[in-house]
């Protein structure tokens, strides 16, 4: 059900489909380093970054996601 309301507001809102690219973009830049057997000292800064900024977009995202819900766009 998630994934099918993430998709329908994606077509809907604009800022909404900015947020989940960029989240999306982490996550598999995330994936990425997660996969390295050891991490460079800017590359765990680099994961530190990108775990914060996607708890943002995540943030954003389903602050957006509620104002559809009670009928009201961000």
């Amino acid at each position: 059900m998630e994934q099918q309301d993430s998709e329908s507001l994606a077509e809907l809102d604009d800022e909404y489909r900015r947020l989940h690219a960029e989240h999306s973009g982490h996550e598999s830049r995330l994936k990425a380093l997660a996969g390295k057997p050891q991490l460079s000292d800017e590359e765990q800064l680099e994961e530190k970054r990108l775990k914060k900024q996607k708890l943002l977009l995540k943030d954003r995202m389903e602050a957006i996601a509620r104002g559809y819900r009670v009928g009201t766009a961000h």
